[in-house]
């Protein structure tokens, strides 16, 4: 019953730390040759954390703002990037909404 417990704490630990990783907003450096600006973008993304220790979307919300500036204009990467959060708080929840901002840029392809 001891080796168990043990089991079940040891299990339970690692799940809630494999619950706070999150996914990393990958940036590049780009020559100005690489690529041809198309344009300022913008997009939003929320996550939640409820009972202030479940996160719900949250740890992704980064990567996803990022990904659908980039997809709003079509383009293969942001550069000039801006990031912005605000948050609001409900009785069993507190939710975050990251804005990310910047200029849109298609990469030209090797010739």
């Amino acid at each position: 019953m001891k080796y168990l417990s043990k089991v079940v704490a040891a299990a339970l630990f690692g799940a809630v730390l494999a619950g706070c990783t999150g996914t990393p907003m990958n940036t590049q450096h780009y020559d100005s040759s690489q690529y041809t600006v198309i344009g300022h973008s913008e997009a939003k993304a929320t996550g939640l954390l409820l009972f202030g220790c479940i996160p719900i979307r949250q740890n992704s919300r980064f990567v996803r703002a990022q990904s659908a500036a980039i997809q709003a204009r079509g383009g293969d990467a942001m550069i000039n990037t801006q990031v912005q959060e605000n948050w609001f708080w409900a009785w069993v929840l507190t939710g975050y909404t990251t804005k990310v901002s910047g200029d849109v840029i298609k990469l030209k392809t090797a010739q």
